[in-house]
């Protein structure tokens, strides 16, 4: 997986993983990155430096509490916008990914179920594929 530093016309920073370097121009090209802060499709990379591994932490300013709630409302749009935007396949996922990689079916995003691994066997053939975020928790659910 490759992570890139991202950001939107209105300054929003956050990140995106690829499978491989090409897949961010791919989705870019088609529309399908959106910022998960203001849904706007005009993202770009940044500059990056390379990850060093070190002791040192850098402190954002924010509270964990705060950070975890905008992860949180990051992951929710990310699911939200998959479920209202792509087509659900159910258990057929892999199956339909494949065939979409190999375009013997309609290039579109998908979404459904896949065993572990069905999902190992789609990435070590190249297949781009991604977990969903989970559902955020109902209010009602939060202690």
């Amino acid at each position: 997986m490759i992570r890139y530093a991202l950001a939107c016309a209105a300054g929003h920073e956050f990140e995106g993983w690829f499978s491989a370097s090409d897949d961010y121009d791919e989705q870019s090209e088609q529309g399908l990155l959106s910022c998960p802060v203001c849904d706007t499709r005009e993202v770009r990379k940044q500059i990056m430096a390379p990850a060093l591994s070190g002791s040192t932490r850098h402190d954002s300013g924010e509270s964990p509490a705060a950070v975890r709630a905008m992860m949180m409302e990051a992951m929710g749009r990310v699911r939200r916008h998959v479920e209202t935007n792509f087509d659900y396949v159910g258990d057929s996922f892999a199956a339909e990914a494949r065939a979409i990689h190999e375009g013997k079916s309609e290039e579109r995003g998908i979404y459904g179920e896949a065993s572990p691994a069905e999902v190992k066997a789609l990435v070590a053939d190249g297949v781009p594929v991604a977990p969903l975020p989970p559902e955020p928790a109902k209010k009602t659910e939060i202690n």
